[in-house]
């Protein structure tokens, strides 16, 4: 490479992220952290047809149905120690 020629060095100053954010009433975790809104929306619209097909199961056991929605979100705000959540939080034995 000469010395004459420049090289282009992008900087990903950009840290935003798309969430899936799952809530139950007040309370809202980020459920799953995407690069792009179009994955982040797909995953959402995944999360939201889990939910509605176990509804009436999770209605029938008194349990809450969790809400899904999108926000952006810096890779700084998320918490240490952060893991996705399953689109049915009780697999774990963990609500929102």
């Amino acid at each position: 490479m000469q010395q004459d020629q420049l090289v282009n060095f992008q900087r990903r100053d950009d840290d935003t992220l798309w969430a899936v954010v799952a809530s139950l009433g007040k309370k809202s975790r980020v459920a799953e952290v995407f690069r792009n809104r179009a994955a982040a929306l797909s995953d959402m619209t995944w999360r939201t047809q889990q939910v509605q097909a176990y509804a009436e199961f999770l209605r029938r056991a008194g349990q809450p149905v969790p809400h899904y929605s999108l926000a952006p979100i810096r890779r700084a705000d998320l918490p240490r120690k952060w893991t996705p959540l399953p689109a049915l939080g009780f697999l774990r034995g963990e609500y929102i």
